[in-house]
């Protein structure tokens, strides 16, 4: 199999099911951002994180890759992609893992530290910005309300983890007051 077509030379792309889209299509856009965050939390995973957030990592990629199939099928769900709702339960488990382990958090922070969490917070911000392109897609098309609610808990467990990340690193939290932020 060959990994050129040519059937997107005119600036389309095919949907599950042979349906085809403008690549920049709400559709496209949010399931293109979803597997762009994939991608960020592999270049995560190369910084050298744990065995705890490898392995949320780890679920989460197989999580997006069933997310973005489901996003890219309109009105059914593909064989093989399931994203089961107790997901958003165990990445709040995650979280409350981390609550265990890190200060309180007393406001806000840079983010950065190490390198390790500087990768997970870039993750962070391509997940806000995969949220936002579902919700566009929301606001064209019907799209389960829990891929809403996922995609908000994640941001969330990425953020917890950065801390975490630097937290096993040694590397305090670093506020945004003082520093000539305004905040």
């Amino acid at each position: 199999m060959s990994i050129y077509t040519k059937r997107g030379d005119d600036g389309t792309t095919g949907l599950i099911g042979g349906e085809r889209r403008s690549k920049d299509d709400a559709r496209i856009e949010a399931y293109g951002t979803v597997d762009e965050l994939s991608s960020a939390l592999g270049a995560a995973l190369a910084e050298g994180q744990d065995a705890f957030v490898a392995g949320v990592l780890r679920e989460v990629q197989c999580d997006l890759f069933a997310l973005a199939a489901r996003l890219a099928s309109p009105g059914k769900v593909p064989e093989g992609a399931q994203l089961e709702e107790r997901r958003e339960a165990e990445l709040e488990a995650a979280i409350d893992e981390v609550d265990r382990h890190v200060p309180e958090l007393r406001g806000f922070i840079r983010p950065g530290g190490c390198r390790a969490a500087a990768a997970l917070h870039v993750a962070r911000t391509i997940c806000r910005r995969a949220e936002r392109r579902v919700v566009t897609l929301h606001g064209e098309e019907d799209v389960d309300p829990f891929h809403l609610r996922y995609l908000n808990r994640l941001a969330d467990v990425l953020f917890s983890l950065a801390r975490y990340a630097n937290w096993k690193a040694g590397v305090p939290d670093e506020p945004l007051s003082g520093g000539g932020c305004g905040v």
